[in-house]
């Protein structure tokens, strides 16, 4: 399988592709994408889209009703005139009336919403909302610690408490994680950890799509072209296969190198100090980790994107027969974005050690806890093994599919050519 001439294939695909425009772009590109979605987003949750909105809260209770004035007055949503509130109290049957007549108000958009709190809130702390959009996630982080506190200051108002006793009443628990490990001492964990985890879940995921549906596309344009009919001539079509897998998988892992710098440099030198919430507790044995996990993983999913491309004679015949290859990336992609808020998900801990799966969901998972030494092996194992089984059987195919032309093939057809011996 590995020849002379397996090596000129990996020479010519590096050569072609390390100094093509598209690779140097795409290594430029990506981490400027990478940061401008996070950008973009971080832009958008702090936008004040709600800025001018009208709210009414509307109280059973006189005493309650001063308080909640006091507070909002002193609330920055109100200082900074983002939202203007109107206070009064009524008896719920007064209430009905009221909903009725700003109906129009509210489905109008001069008033955004009505907030309702009935006395029976002084012991349930059960307030209604309502809205044209009652699912203003916005509006209820902003509203509910501020009538939060007024509920607080009318239920120890009488009780003989101090101020400094009723602020401290009004306080939420605030958690600070420590993270235990075997080999080192106990820290205060941040969040560096868990934005490590979602890089690497990205680049992983578009890497391999990407650099995937590139073979695949290259292999139909060569099969179109029948190039490769003139390739066969002088080599034979396993160590053409394997060349262009090779040279594609190298270059792929000198991009994810590239990529990976900023954090290699960040985790190995003292230069670049980062706040305390931000320290990456990794260190370079889980970055030589990734990418050799990376590369098993690209060698595997490119040889099932080529062997797709060998198949069939255009893109969009390709493209649908592509769809299982991409639900083995896209699946284990959403499983370590629903990692990230609890790393013990026992589906995520059985998925970083089965086939396909592993490749994306173990790196995720290696950085936001300490994997046991048994469970990097088994999934290095798995994941080896795979590519020992995939490579033959894409082999076979891509042998018999790459010289077909004309007629698109059935699935049971392709499962014969497994059957051939060569």
């Amino acid at each position: 399988m590995f020849s002379k001439k397996t090596l000129i294939v990996i020479k010519r695909e590096l050569r072609d592709k390390l100094f093509s425009k598209t690779f140097i772009l795409m290594t430029v590109l990506i981490p400027v994408f990478l940061f401008g979605v996070l950008g973009i987003q971080t832009f958008l949750m702090s936008f004040e889209s709600d800025s001018g909105s009208q709210l009414a809260i509307i109280s059973e209770n006189i005493d309650l009703t001063e308080k909640l004035q006091s507070a909002f007055n002193e609330a920055p949503i109100v200082k900074s005139g983002s939202y203007k509130v109107t206070f009064e109290t009524q008896t719920k049957a007064r209430f009905d009336a009221y909903l009725d007549e700003s109906k129009k108000s509210i489905l109008d958009g001069k008033l955004t919403g009505i907030v309702f709190i009935p006395q029976k809130a002084e012991q349930d702390k059960k307030v209604e909302y309502y809205s044209k959009n009652p699912n203003n996630n916005t509006l209820f982080n902003k509203t509910r610690n501020i009538i939060n506190q007024a509920l607080i200051d009318l239920y120890f108002t009488g009780r003989n408490l101090s101020a400094e006793d009723i602020t401290f009443a009004r306080e939420s628990v605030d958690f600070s994680s420590y993270r235990v490990s075997s080999d080192e001492k106990i820290e205060e964990e941040g969040f560096g950890n868990q934005v490590l985890a979602f890089l690497f879940t990205f680049l992983l995921y578009f890497s391999l799509i990407f650099l995937g549906t590139m073979m695949m596309r290259a292999v139909v344009e060569e099969k179109n072209n029948r190039i490769v009919e003139l390739l066969l001539s002088s080599i034979s079509s396993k160590e053409l296969m394997t060349g262009k897998i090779l040279g594609n998988g190298i270059t792929g892992l000198i991009q994810m190198a590239i990529w990976l710098l900023p954090v290699i440099v960040l985790i190995s030198s003292s230069i670049f100090v980062l706040p305390a919430e931000f320290i990456l507790k990794i260190n370079l044995v889980h970055i030589v980790y990734f990418l050799f996990n990376f590369f098993i993983g690209l060698i595997t999913f490119l040889g099932l994107f080529a062997t797709v491309g060998a198949i069939f004679d255009n893109d969009q015949d390709a493209q649908s027969g592509v769809w299982p290859i991409m639900i083995l990336i896209m699946i284990p992609f959403f499983i370590s974005i629903a990692m990230l808020s609890n790393s013990e998900n026992p589906i995520a801990t059985v998925a970083s050690m089965v086939p396909f799966a592993s490749i994306i969901v173990m790196p995720a998972r290696m950085t936001i806890i300490e994997v046991p030494l048994w469970q990097f092996a088994l999934a290095v194992v798995v994941n080896v093994g795979t590519l020992l089984l995939i490579f033959p059987a894409a082999g076979k195919i891509y042998r018999v599919g790459i010289l077909m032309t004309g007629k698109k093939p059935k699935w049971s057809e392709i499962i014969k050519w497994l059957k051939y011996k060569y």
